[in-house]
């Protein structure tokens, strides 16, 4: 088992991340609190098919009271309904402030019953078990909650850190193809932002699809997290005022665009990591376009997204309606988009949205987005 902590607040909390195949078979003794308390499982139909029954089960062995409520699978559930039917399930079963809320499954899961923990009675703690790639290694670390609006994602939410991550490698086993590309655009992304080593790292395991399974891959997944972590407990709650390489702001590398292509279309044509996957294209023509990276380091971008798999076409999409998308993004400070940019790999800088042309923009969303001819 690989065990890590998260500081925050100068260590005076903790979030703690485990990760083992099989872990959600132990969960129940393995959280460190005690009974009795109530425990309320948020998850989908699917999910909780595969795994809540195990889940379940542990936990009511070690003494919990269990309760669970499912929501429908898909992105465009992320919403105000959803969230208040989440609500409303705590509330009618009557949970306090000693109780807790358990997320299992993948980003919308997790992005929601982490939002619903952190407004129910002004604050629930919150037990993290994701269930698919991208959600092991980005969404469940770090304490972002949220939902969407018709206008962009995530635009509402909190910061609401869960008490322990538990991530159990076996359940990538039931992830359909699309979900696997989607986790591996995102651990791209989190490499090209951290260092040549895990760069190296993702790139060799991306070359040889059977580690999915190995110790090798599991190692990685602890990379990836203890990358996140060190971010977060530098930068928790994304300073606008950073600019560093330890900014928060730099895991939104990729997801300027990423955001703006899955708010035009309804989020419902690209998974998360896909859309990620374009927004790294993008982010990198412009790169290379501002003079900041030379063509070798854009191929060595675009090979590491080939690697992922293969994208949904996306040189289809309206330029125009994209770039509306964007005047809406969370991250823009004072109307003006910053954007996380390459100077290198483990080398992020954040570029103000004055200093990029109208006519760059276009033209690097264009190159990056029929880059899908080569995958």
């Amino acid at each position: 088992m690989h065990r890590l902590q998260v500081s925050l607040n100068q260590q005076t909390r903790k979030s703690e991340i485990n990760i083992a195949a099989g872990i959600r078979r132990n969960l129940g003794q393995s959280l460190q609190v005690k009974p009795p308390r109530r425990v309320g499982i948020i998850s989908n139909d699917r999910v909780f098919q595969l795994y809540g029954r195990e889940v379940k089960r542990s936990l009511k062995t070690a003494g919990f009271t269990v309760l669970e409520w499912l929501m429908p699978e898909g992105e465009r559930y992320k919403s105000f309904r959803s969230l208040e039917k989440a609500v409303m399930f705590l509330s009618e079963n009557r949970f306090e402030r000693d109780d807790l809320v358990l997320a299992l499954g993948g980003g919308v899961v997790g992005d929601l019953a982490g939002f619903a923990a952190a407004i129910y009675l002004r604050g629930l703690p919150l037990v993290q078990a994701p269930t698919t790639l991208l959600s092991q290694i980005d969404s469940s670390v770090g304490g972002k909650t949220g939902i969407n609006l018709a206008t962009g994602k995530n635009l509402v939410g909190a910061f609401h850190q869960p008490t322990s991550v538990f991530i159990d490698t076996e359940t990538l086993r039931s992830l359909p193809p699309r979900e696997l590309v989607s986790g591996f655009c995102e651990m791209v992304k989190q490499a090209l932002m951290a260092d040549t080593s895990l760069f190296e790292m993702t790139i060799i395991c991306l070359q040889k699809r059977d580690f999915l399974l190995s110790p090798e891959f599991e190692e990685l997944i602890a990379a990836q997290c203890g990358f996140k972590a060190s971010i977060v407990a530098n930068d928790e709650r994304e300073s606008t005022t950073r600019t560093d390489t330890k900014s928060r702001r730099v895991l939104n590398f990729g997801h300027t665009t990423a955001h703006a292509l899955e708010t035009i279309t309804g989020y419902r044509y690209f998974r998360h990591g896909e859309a990620v996957g374009y927004g790294m294209l993008v982010a990198g023509e412009l790169s290379r376009n501002l003079g900041l990276i030379d063509s070798g380091t854009l191929d060595s971008l675009r090979d590491a997204v080939r690697l992922c798999g293969p994208l949904p076409r996306a040189d289809h999409l309206d330029t125009n309606q994209i770039t509306g998308a964007l005047k809406h993004d969370k991250k823009s400070v004072g109307g003006q988009i910053n954007w996380v940019l390459l100077e290198g790999i483990g080398r992020p800088k954040i570029v103000e949205g004055r200093l990029i042309s109208a006519k760059n923009l276009r033209l690097s969303l264009r190159a990056g987005l029929r880059q899908q001819e080569s995958f």
